[in-house]
């Protein structure tokens, strides 16, 4: 089989399972937003789909994250991505509020999630890495058994976004929080920004998620008053009659 069922191989399965599944937490409140307004039909394909895939980056992102965490600026860029996959989500519409619906929206959806868990899963792939002791079957086998669970979870947060509309904010928030610990910790320039400001971590945390919200809330704001000044063509108002 290649491998040993020994006690130490279950024991290491299990913690990798379990680290995964509370690292995840973020991971499937992503997936939960990213699909919130497709329409129903369309949202199991992309919660399966994006999962998919977010897991096979982790998988490779585990097996290379001593060489990942190396690269100055990396954290940079993905803190700065985060942001911005942060305020669209709290966002919710485009410009012409449409909404996300159709199959190419589904890809957008299956994008959005794939790229948010990327930048997110560097510091997860860490705990994952640790917890398997360098034994490559056990990191694709737990975090291929911990599929199931966090499209769970994403099911289950999607149910909730429905009658909790200010759980968007809270997950919007948070992103922007993840972020700011992402922008804190890039080892281009982390040692000195914690000498200059000691609390530069926590204050990019707060910040990130402070911003995320307010630019979200304040594109949305602006996509409505722009629908509203929006001249109505009265000839194809007609001619829909």
């Amino acid at each position: 089989m290649g491998f040993e069922l020994t006690p130490a191989f279950w024991s290491g399965l299990t913690q990798i399972i379990l680290v995964n599944i509370v690292l995840s937490g973020d991971n499937a409140l992503v997936i939960a937003l990213a699909c919130r307004n497709l329409e129903k039909k369309h949202q199991k394909p992309a919660i399966l789909i994006g999962s998919a895939g977010a897991i096979v980056l982790r998988i490779i992102f585990v097996l290379i994250v001593d060489q990942l965490l190396q690269i100055s600026f990396l954290k940079l860029a993905g803190g700065l991505l985060l942001l911005w996959i942060g305020v669209k989500l709290v966002q919710g519409e485009d410009e012409h509020g449409d909404g996300v619906k159709g199959a190419g929206s589904v890809w957008g959806a299956i994008r959005t999630i794939i790229v948010a868990d990327a930048v997110m899963s560097l510091d997860n792939a860490i705990a994952i890495a640790a917890a398997a002791k360098g034994d490559t079957t056990l990191i694709v086998l737990g975090l291929l058994i911990s599929i199931p669970l966090i499209i769970f979870g994403a099911t289950l947060i999607m149910a909730l976004l429905n009658r909790f509309p200010i759980i968007v904010v809270a997950g919007g928030a948070l992103l922007g929080w993840i972020a700011g610990e992402v922008l804190a910790t890039d080892p281009g320039y982390a040692d000195k920004l914690a000498a200059i400001t000691p609390h530069a971590k926590t204050i990019l945390e707060i910040g990130g998620a402070v911003l995320v919200v307010v630019l979200g809330y304040f594109l949305q704001y602006r996509a409505r008053q722009r629908r509203h000044e929006d001249p109505v063509d009265l000839a194809t108002e007609k001619s829909k009659e």
